[in-house]
C-alpha cells in the first residue's frame, strides 16, 4: 500500500541522484533539469496530492540542476562539486518532503498505493 509508493519515491530520488552524479560538461545542459525530475514527475507527482511544500522542493531541484549545468568546468572541480552537492541535497529534500508531506491522491489510490488522503510514508 503506502510503502509501495514510498518505495517509488525513494527509487525516483535514487535515479535523480544518479543522473546528478553522472552529469559532466559534455552532457546537454538544457536536458539536466528535466532528466533529474523525470522519474519523480512520471512515477510520483501524479499520484500524490499537490502540496506547495513538495512543489517548492521540486522547483529547488530544478534551480540546483540549472546551476550545476551552468557551472563552467574551468571554474574547477571544487566549484563544480559544490554545485553537484547542492543538487543532490535538493533531491534529498524533495524525497523527504514527499515522504513527510505527501498524501495519496485518487489516481494513486486507484493504482493501489493506499487510500485517498493517506500519507505516503506515515512518518517512516
Amino acid at each position: 500500500m503506502d510503502a509501495k509508493l514510498a518505495d517509488i519515491v525513494r527509487a525516483a530520488a535514487t535515479q535523480a541522484r544518479r543522473k546528478a552524479r553522472a552529469f559532466d560538461a559534455s552532457s546537454s545542459k538544457d536536458a539536466l533539469p528535466w532528466a533529474v525530475v523525470e522519474a519523480f514527475d512520471a512515477d510520483v507527482r501524479g499520484h500524490v496530492e499537490r502540496d506547495r511544500r513538495i512543489e517548492e522542493e521540486r522547483d529547488r531541484v530544478l534551480i540546483a540542476a540549472v546551476n550545476l549545468a551552468e557551472t563552467p568546468p574551468e571554474d574547477g572541480d571544487e566549484t563544480v562539486g559544490a554545485a553537484r552537492d547542492a543538487l543532490i541535497d535538493a533531491i534529498d529534500y524533495l524525497e523527504q518532503a514527499v515522504l513527510r508531506f505527501g498524501s495519496v491522491n485518487r489516481q494513486g489510490a486507484r493504482l493501489g498505493y493506499g487510500e485517498t488522503g493517506q500519507r505516503v510514508a506515515d512518518g517512516r
